[in-house]
This record gives C-alpha cells, structure tokens and sequence, in this order.
C-alpha cells in the first residue's frame, strides 16, 4: 500500500506542476487528460516550465534530484530554460534549518558545537540532495567546509529503491529489451552508489585515494580530510577557494585559459579511468570549481566524492582498445572487440556489426564538439545493439553517466573542442605502456619485491616440491602393491568357494544317483 501511494504521489506531482504538457505531450489516451483535470484545481501552470519541473523533482525527492543533475549537463538536448533551472539542482537544493545541522554535528562529535569550532557559519554555502555544507574555522585557525548528511535520507531513498527494483523486474519480464538491459543488474548498482554516498566516512576515504592518485598530474585539487573529524553523519575537510566551473565569463575576466581548462577536463578524465582506474563520477559544474589562487592558478578543484567508479584491469584494456579502434576508424576491430568480450552473441556476423558501428559512427569525426551530439550518437548506437541483442554491462554504467557528464563541461567551456583528437594521442601513449617493453618493464618492476622473497626460498621451494612428488609416487606405489595382494587374495578365496559349491553339488548328485539306483533295483 505504502508503494502504491508514493506511485500515486508521483503520478499527482507530474499532473500538478504540469509535466505531463513536457513530457506526455505525445500521449492521446483520454484517462490520462481525465486524470489532468481531476487535479487540475492543483496544477500551478503560471510559472515557466523549466522552474516546474525543477520544483517537482525536489518535491520527488533525492533520486529524482540526482536526475536532474544528470540532465541539467545536457544542453545539447535541453532547451536552455530548462537546463538553466536544472542546474540549480547542483548546489542550491533548499537546505534543512541551520539549528538541525547544528545539533547534528553535537551528535556526531559528542561536543558542543564551539568545543570544535572557534566559529561555525549558520547559513550553508551550499545545499544538494544528500546533504549540505558549511564553512567554519578550527581551534587552530584552519578553514575547513564541514559536510552534514540530511535527516532521514535513507528512509526515502529505500522506499524509492523498492520502486525501482519492481519496475526494474516488471521491464525485463515483459519484453525482450528488458532482459538486454539488464534493468535488475543497473537498479542494483545505483542501490550501491547511493548507500555509498550515504556514508561520509567512505566519501572522506574516496577523496583521500583520489587526492594520491591526482598528486602528481598538478592539473586537480583535491581537499584533504580532517580524520579526527569525520563520522558517517558529518565528515570535516579543507576549505577549498574557488570559481564554480559554471562561471566561464568571470573565469574568463580573471584570464584564465578557457580551452586549456577544457582540455585539461579531458585529460584529468581519462587519467582517473585509464591510468588509475578510480574516477570521480559525479562530474556536473556544481561538483567542479576553478582555482584563481596565484599558486594554483587555473586548476581544477574537485568536490563531493560520494559516488566513485572503478574499473577492473580488463574493462580499462577492453574499453581503451575500442576506443582507439574507434579513433582509427577500424570498425572492424570493434566489432571483434565485442564478440571477444561476449557483449554480442557468439552467432553475430563480425561484417554485419562492422557496418552498423560504422553506419552509427562515421558521420561525427572531424567536427568540432558543439556540431556532435554524443546523445544522438549513443541512440543510434542503442539502435544497433537492439539489432544485434548486445547486452549492456551493469558495471559500465558510471563511466557512461561520467562521459555525458565531460561532455556537457566540454561543451559549455570550449564548444570547438574535439574530444576525439584531444583523447587519442593519451589512449595511444597508455596503451604503448601497458602493451610495449616500457609496461612490461613497469609490470616486473611492481613484482620485484614478490620476487626478491621468493627467489632465496626457490631452491627449498623445488626441493620440497620434488620430495613430495616422490612420496607420492612411492605412495601410490605402495597402494598399488597392497591392492595387487588384495586382488589375488580374493581371487584365491573366490577359487576356493567355487571348488566347495561344486564340491556340494557333486555330493548331492551322487546322493540322488544312489537313491535312484537302490529304487531301481527293487
């Protein structure tokens, strides 16, 4: 009951806020324009549709916030009004009072607010789904941003989840794309990312990792964490000075080098995926700002690490090996590529795919970025894989949302960008790494320390090894020769009792001959 009600909420904050005239336009049937005016005395249809909509997904609460988010990157698919509102969603969600992220952090730290803080600012900097932020100062004199997790949040989220799953199962039941999808599978990591982004600590531990990993590409800033501070509610880090990256004409005024910044984007991207493997995938301009300090001039400084995407070592190899075959132009190899990892059915025509993928790809290469639209491009791929029923990898799922992401940032600081070229040459450079001697030599270099251990104890090692081979031997020998005396033995008896059975039946032959003759004699 309790989920049909919350459906029924949705349904009722669609007809309100009149989302059904932006997203059901195309939809004839007359229980539906029954149902709008049943609850038309509610429908607030003065304001502009984009503010409808970002005010209906904050009444849907937190899932449906983070797709806002999602969408507000994509200008390219939006009108500009829309995405303009939706990008309000990134850092200006409305807060909870001040006096509730006040007693909360008491709670977390077990102290009064002042016994932590020398000043603690009331009024949050910046307010988002999952929880909100605010500036303070420390006994010492550090700047720190002190994150504060909402009331009641996973309550929500977990009712919406049940949601999902059921819709999710509902999908892949009733038809063949369903199943394709994986629709369960990507509900299930979504349920895992944002139960991650729940717990702050695990947040605090991402941006500690990505801060190692960014260390020495002096491209982003990440802040470090106060670990005395940080609990699953509340977590503590340096305050960080920045423009938001959404800002381009004051980054610009404050001479900033636009298309560098775009390029570095790119860069720092596919660093995070190719070299580490450990990206940060929650990349929309409320999570990014520029530095404008005369020591960090320029560079990225990243923010809110509660969602984070890995990659094994075979996704990275699969994943730069399309790539580059997709930057070359050898749609022939992507198609192999797709048959190798099992993502299309053994059956599949290699020339069948190689002409579909060229067919979806060919059109975009060699324009500049604001001319290609990566959602045009992934529908017609969409397209193709219904074709030829290739299933989508739930674990890939991250690194597409990140894409559209870099894309959306890419577009709005440098539309001439071309994301191609500016990826090939560091796919190229990465794979001659981990493929050429200088990965190899990087690879024994890594084992080294397993070898130097090894290498003293590899005489002992082969010793014991050989001894036990011989015991075994010598074992089996042993039993073969026990059960060789066993065989003969049984033989023996087997014999044995065959000569008494014949013995017996002899006897009572003879008895019965005897009886026979002494009645025939009388």
């Amino acid at each position: 009951m309790r989920h049909l009600l919350r459906l029924g909420f949705i349904a009722f904050t669609v007809l309100r806020f009149g989302l059904d005239e932006l997203a059901l336009s195309s939809f004839k049937h007359r229980w539906l324009r029954a149902l709008a005016r049943v609850v038309a005395i509610g429908r607030r249809l003065d304001a502009p549709r984009g503010e409808r909509l970002r005010l209906a997904l904050e009444r849907l609460g937190p899932i449906f916030v983070k797709f806002g988010q999602v969408l507000s990157t994509r200008r390219d698919l939006l009108p500009l009004d829309v995405a303009d509102e939706l990008a309000k969603l990134q850092d200006r969600v409305p807060p909870f009072p001040a006096s509730q992220a006040a007693a909360l952090v008491e709670q977390a730290f077990g102290r009064p607010l002042l016994a932590v803080f020398a000043s603690f600012e009331r009024e949050p900097v910046a307010s988002a789904s999952i929880a909100q932020v605010h500036f303070a100062v420390l006994q010492d004199g550090r700047e720190v941003a002190v994150k504060v997790l909402r009331p009641g949040m996973l309550v929500a989220i977990e009712n919406d989840l049940i949601l999902l799953r059921k819709l999710a199962a509902w999908v892949e039941r009733g038809s063949l794309d369903g199943k394709r999808l994986k629709p369960r599978e990507v509900v299930a990591e979504f349920d895992k990312y944002l139960h991650d982004e729940l717990d702050l600590v695990r947040e605090a531990a991402n941006a500690a990792q990505l801060r190692r990993n960014m260390e020495g590409l002096r491209l982003v800033m990440v802040p470090e964490m106060i670990w005395d501070l940080c609990t699953p509610g509340v977590i503590v880090m340096e305050r960080m000075k920045g423009v938001p990256i959404s800002h381009v004409q004051r980054l610009r005024a404050a001479g900033v080098d636009i298309p560098k910044l775009a390029r570095d984007g790119v860069t720092i991207f596919f660093t995070q995926v190719f070299r580490d493997g450990f990206f940060h995938a929650d990349m929309h301009p409320g999570n990014i700002q520029v530095s404008l300090e005369p020591a960090t001039f320029g560079r990225y400084i990243s923010l809110d690490f509660g969602i984070i995407g890995t990659l094994t070592e075979s996704d990275k190899d699969y994943l730069a090996q399309n790539f580059i075959a997709f930057f070359r132009r050898d749609y022939k190899r992507v198609a192999e590529l797709h048959l190798e990892s099992g993502w299309a059915p053994k059956g599949t025509r290699v020339d069948e795919l190689e002409g579909a993928v060229r067919a979806c790809c060919e059109p975009y290469f060699d324009r500049p970025l604001k001319e290609i639209s990566l959602g045009q491009v992934l529908l017609r791929l969409f397209q193709t894989s219904r074709r030829f029923n290739v299933e989508i990898q739930p674990q890939l799922v991250l690194l597409q949302k990140t894409l559209l992401n870099i894309e959306g940032l890419g577009r709005q600081l440098d539309p001439e960008l071309d994301l191609w070229s500016t990826a090939k040459p560091f796919l190229e450079r990465w794979m001659n790494q981990q493929i050429g001697w200088r990965g190899l030599a990087e690879r024994l270099r890594a084992e080294a320390p397993r070898y130097a251990k090894l290498l003293p104890e590899l005489p002992r090692l082969l010793h014991d090894a050989l001894q036990a081979r011989v015991d075994e031997r010598a074992a089996s020998s042993a039993h073969e020769a026990h059960w060789a005396a066993l065989v003969a033995e049984q033989r023996r008896t087997n014999r044995l009792l065959q000569g008494i059975v014949f013995a017996g039946l002899g006897f009572l032959l003879g008895l019965l001959a005897a009886q026979l003759w002494q009645q025939w004699r009388f």
